[in-house]
């Protein structure tokens, strides 16, 4: 079919009501206006515009005599379209997405070239603070599900002409838009040119779950590894942290979640609030976090593996030992519970938020009470599981929580089954599990470990002043 603009209006209209099927879709307006004698038509989404803005410009049109537009497409674009954001486009299936993704597309008899007028404006909630990734203290707005919002926050933050926005389109049938943020002069470009190479290549009809359904097009490996191979926040404060360090940002439209590469394990423990605080307190909150991801992943393991061998218990830590009856084997007790956890998540989930509050109060008192009364489970059980419940909330990446968990049922089952044997094992297993996991970058998933960088590593670890972060960049 013939991609290229007709002179004829008529052809054009055709053609346009045909493929985007104008008489069975209500709210694909074709409006039909004169300008300056000559027959025009105006392509746009109702619900995508804003009204006042193409009432103001038909206003203006209604103005203009014949002799007025007796000139080139360029030369009406440049003097008669009173209006910033204005293109000309002039291949037909560029109108169709055009007109699709809300821009207001404007035909003039004669005009081999369609005049696109970007006016539209989208749904969107308020800029508010991220439910997930909160701070005490710092700037309380978020990104949302529209992309120029998005770009927009991290534009406030980076008043540099560095700052690039590069946009493209992914998916044949959903054409969504993604923008690649970095910083000119910071940025390692052959890492840069990949990452580009990579979105450019990807063929597939749409991204139904946005910047998820872009990351597993993007990562050609293999996903039995748990660990997260990106880094993902709701905060424009640490993106644009994260850009001015010289890493990618990808911003998907549709989702408040921005994409952040490379990541390794170090930057996706990182928060924002980490440097909302002197660095005495940002290095205890950072040092705290890591030191308890850990105690969550091997709590439960040892504890297994102490009441197999509980003359390995050392001396004054003998009070950990069950005295109570043990009507279950510890081992199903604590996979039980990690399934039911699970199970009340996803319960809270789906409760009313006025009913969260008591549904968590229900569920944590009372379920709890009569589980370790009635014999099913332990009450040293449920504190350590209780334990491990909460730590799990100490990390704002529920990628690598859920990693963290998986890891830990392994380690229970493998030292269930094989005792010390197992445990050794399984530790081995998850470090090389977290050494040897594949990112999309190809960065090394523990740098600054391996390949070692002294500073950088200690930059991760301790939270420094600003000035002395600079200085070492």
């Amino acid at each position: 079919m013939i991609n290229s603009i007709s002179k004829n209006i008529a052809s054009n209209k055709r053609r346009l009501d045909a493929e985007l099927i104008v008489d069975d879709n209500f709210d694909i307006i074709n409006r039909k206006i004169t300008i300056g004698e000559k027959e025009c038509c105006l392509y746009f989404v109702d619900g995508f515009v804003k009204d006042e803005i193409l009432e103001k410009l038909m206003e203006f049109f209604a103005h203009l005599k014949k002799e007025d537009v007796e000139c080139t497409p360029e030369e009406f674009q440049d003097k008669l379209l009173p209006y910033g954001e204005v293109d000309l486009v002039d291949k037909m299936d560029t109108v169709i997405t055009r007109i699709l993704s809300g821009v207001t597309c404007l035909l003039i008899d004669g005009y081999e070239k369609v005049l696109a007028i970007d006016c539209r404006t989208y749904p969107a909630r308020s800029i508010e603070e991220p439910d997930k990734d909160k701070v005490m203290r710092g700037a309380r707005d978020g990104f949302v599900e529209t992309l120029v919002f998005n770009t927009a926050l991290i534009r406030r933050r980076i008043r540099n002409p560095n700052l690039v926005m590069q946009m493209m389109e992914v998916g044949s049938s959903s054409h969504t838009d993604i923008v690649v943020c970095y910083m000119k002069d910071r940025v390692e470009e052959k890492l840069l040119s990949n990452i580009i190479d990579k979105i450019k290549n990807i063929r597939i009809d749409a991204l139904t779950m946005s910047q998820e359904s872009l990351a597993e097009c993007m990562y050609k490996g293999s996903w039995f590894n748990p660990f997260p191979k990106f880094r993902y926040t709701d905060r424009p404060d640490a993106v644009a942290a994260s850009v001015l360090e010289g890493k990618i940002v990808i911003i998907v439209d549709n989702s408040p979640s921005i994409m952040i590469l490379p990541a390794t394990i170090f930057s996706i423990m990182e928060e924002s609030a980490d440097y909302y605080f002197p660095p005495i307190t940002g290095t205890y909150l950072r040092l705290s976090r890591i030191i308890i991801n850990i105690i969550s992943l091997v709590l439960t393991p040892i504890f297994v593996l102490l009441m197999q061998h509980p003359d390995w218990i050392p001396k004054g830590l003998e009070f950990i030992k069950i005295t109570d009856t043990i009507n279950i084997p510890i081992i199903f007790q604590l996979l039980i519970l990690e399934f039911v956890i699970d199970a009340l998540k996803l319960a809270a989930l789906n409760t009313p938020s006025m009913m969260t509050t008591p549904f968590s109060v229900v569920a944590a008192f009372i379920l709890s009470d009569f589980a370790v009364s009635s014999g099913w489970f332990n009450s040293e059980v449920m504190l350590y599981m209780a334990f491990v419940a909460i730590a799990n909330y100490s990390q704002v990446s529920y990628e690598l929580s859920y990693a963290l968990k998986f890891m830990r049922i392994f380690l229970l089952i493998i030292t269930g089954l094989f005792s010390q044997w197992g445990f050794i094992i399984g530790i081995l297993l998850t470090t090389c599990a977290i050494i040897f996991n594949r990112t999309v970058t190809g960065y090394n998933y523990i740098y600054p470990l391996i390949p070692f960088d002294f500073r950088v590593l200690m930059k991760h670890l301790f939270r420094v002043t600003l000035p002395a972060s600079e200085k070492s960049r």
